[in-house]
C-alpha cells in the first residue's frame, strides 16, 4: 500500500513537471519579442527565457501569475557570448495588446495586480539577467490610453505587491527608482544585481532603491551612485525584517536610509519590525554635497512609537574620502540603539573628522577600526555612546587603499581582530562583490578579520 502511495504522489510530481513550459523570446525563437509572451496564463514551472539580441526591447509588461516553492515561475535572461544581458529600454515601449492592468506608468516590469488575477496576488516569481532602463519623465511607452509619459517614480521593476519574489542579476538604472518595493510585498530577495544612476534630479523622493514590505533581503548587490543632482539615498527601506548582508554601496544622500514603515499597521506589526541587520557590507561615502550621514535609523515620519528599534552593524568596511566631516549613524530620537562592532570605519581625512553619531541615540561600540581623535558627536550628543576595545590607529592596513583595494594586508592590525557576537549569533560568511567580480565566500584563518574582506 504505501509502495502505491508512493508511486501516485511520484507520478503526479512527474506530470506537473510535464506540464510546465518554456517561452522562448528572441531572434529565432518562439516568440519575437516579449509582447507575444501568454503573461496572464503562465502557470507554476513555466520559464520565460528572453534571448540577447543587438538591439534592445521596446517592451513592457505586468507578471501576475503564481508560482510555487517547487515550481516557480522564471523570467530569464540569456546572455550572449561575451555576457551581456539583454536590455529591456522604457522608452518607446509597448505593452502587449493582451494584458490590462493598472499603474502602467510606474514601471518597465510591474510585478502584481492585473485583470486577470483580480485580488490574488503573485507568488514564487524569480526574475533574473535582464538589464532594464529609461522608466523617467520624459520617456513614454504606448498602453491601454496611448502614448503615455512614465510617473517621476516609475521603475525599472515595480514590485506593486506579491510574495516569495526574487531579483537577480539585473542591471537597474537610469530610472526614476531602480526598484520599487510596495507594501503588498512579502519574502522578497534582491541579490547579485547592478543597480546604480537611478533618481530624479533635485528630488529627494526617489532612490536607487525604495522597499517596504515584511521581510527584505538584500545581499551581493553593487549599489552605485545615483544620476548627477539626483537627491535621493542609495538605499532606502521600510521594512520589517530587514538584512542588507554583502553588497558594496557607494554614494547617495545616505548610502542607507532605513526608517519607519508608513503604510499601515501590517508592517510595523511584524515580529522582525524593530530589529535590522547590516553586515558584511563594503560602504562608501564619496566625498561631495550629500549628506555626511552615512545610515540614518529609525523614522522619519514624525510618529516615534514608528520609529524601528535596534540596528545591528557588524563586520562592514566603511570608507569616506569626504573632505569635511563625516557622520556614522543618525539614530533619530533616544529610544533606538546600535550595536558596532568589528567593523572598519575608515576616513581618508583627519580622525577628527568622522564622529559616530548625529546627536541622539544609543549606540554600544567595540573591536573596530577607527583612526585616533574620532568624536563621539560633531556637535552635542544627546544619545549615549559606551565604547570599549576599539583598535585606534592611523593606518588600517589596506592592501592598496588608492586602487581600492580594501583587503587587509599581511600585516595590519585588521587581522583575526573579530570578536564573538552579543545577541543572537550568525555566521559571517561571505564578502562583497568587487566592481568587476561576484562576492566570494569569507575564507578565514582563526578569527574574522574586521571588516568585510580577508586579508590575503
Amino acid at each position: 500500500m504505501r509502495w502505491m502511495v508512493t508511486t501516485v504522489v511520484l507520478s503526479l510530481w512527474i506530470a506537473s513537471l510535464a506540464s510546465a513550459a518554456t517561452h522562448r523570446v528572441g531572434p529565432g525563437q518562439m516568440y519575437r519579442h516579449p509582447g507575444h509572451v501568454p503573461w496572464d496564463n503562465l502557470s507554476p514551472g513555466d520559464v520565460v527565457e528572453i534571448h540577447w539580441r543587438p538591439e534592445p526591447y521596446r517592451f513592457k509588461w505586468a507578471i501576475s501569475r503564481r508560482g510555487t516553492a517547487e515550481q516557480p515561475i522564471v523570467v530569464r535572461g540569456l546572455r550572449n557570448e561575451k555576457g551581456e544581458l539583454p536590455i529591456l529600454d522604457a522608452g518607446r515601449a509597448a505593452t502587449p495588446a493582451t494584458q490590462n492592468f493598472w499603474s502602467e506608468a510606474r514601471g518597465v516590469i510591474k510585478i502584481g495586480g492585473s485583470d486577470s488575477s483580480g485580488d490574488t496576488a503573485p507568488a514564487w516569481i524569480v526574475v533574473e539577467n535582464l538589464d532594464i532602463s529609461s522608466a523617467r519623465p520624459g520617456q513614454f511607452f504606448l498602453g491601454k490610453s496611448g502614448l503615455t509619459e512614465y510617473a517621476q517614480n516609475a521603475s525599472a521593476i515595480y514590485l506593486e505587491s506579491g510574495e516569495h519574489i526574487t531579483i537577480r542579476n539585473c542591471r537597474l538604472h537610469d530610472s526614476g527608482n531602480g526598484l520599487f518595493v510596495a507594501p503588498a510585498a512579502r519574502e522578497i530577495l534582491v541579490e547579485g544585481c547592478d543597480i546604480y544612476d537611478n533618481g530624479i534630479e533635485d528630488s529627494i523622493y526617489e532612490h536607487n532603491v525604495y522597499s517596504e514590505a515584511a521581510g527584505m533581503v538584500y545581499q551581493f548587490n553593487r549599489f552605485g551612485p545615483l544620476r548627477t543632482g539626483c537627491r535621493g539615498n542609495n538605499l532606502k527601506d521600510r521594512s520589517a525584517g530587514l538584512v542588507v548582508r554583502y553588497n558594496r554601496i557607494e554614494g547617495g544622500n545616505r548610502e542607507l536610509d532605513l526608517v519607519d514603515s508608513q503604510e499601515g499597521t501590517e508592517i510595523r506589526n511584524d515580529p522582525r519590525y524593530h530589529l535590522g541587520l547590516v553586515y558584511g557590507n563594503l560602504l562608501i561615502e564619496p566625498a561631495g554635497v550629500d549628506n555626511n550621514q552615512i545610515i540614518h535609523w529609525g523614522g522619519d515620519s514624525g510618529d516615534p512609537t514608528a520609529n524601528r528599534r535596534q540596528l545591528r552593524l557588524l563586520n562592514n568596511t566603511v570608507i569616506s574620502t569626504r573632505t569635511g566631516t563625516t557622520v556614522l549613524l543618525k539614530l533619530t530620537t533616544n529610544q533606538q540603539t546600535a550595536e558596532v562592532r568589528n567593523n572598519v570605519l575608515f576616513t581618508s581625512g583627519a580622525g577628527s573628522s568622522f564622529a559616530i553619531l548625529d546627536e541622539e541615540g544609543q549606540v554600544q561600540m567595540s573591536a573596530n577600526y577607527l583612526k585616533p581623535g574620532w568624536k563621539k558627536c560633531h556637535g552635542t550628543l544627546a544619545g549615549e555612546i559606551l565604547a570599549s576595545g576599539n583598535i585606534e590607529s592611523p593606518d588600517p592596513g589596506f592592501v592598496n587603499f588608492m586602487t581600492g583595494d580594501f583587503r587587509p594586508a599581511a600585516t595590519s592590525a585588521l587581522r583575526n581582530a573579530t570578536v564573538p557576537l552579543s545577541g543572537d549569533p550568525f555566521e559571517i560568511l561571505f564578502e562583497p562583490p568587487t566592481p568587476k567580480t561576484p562576492g566570494v565566500k569569507r575564507v578565514p584563518n582563526g578569527p574574522l578579520d574586521l571588516g568585510c574582506f580577508e586579508g590575503l
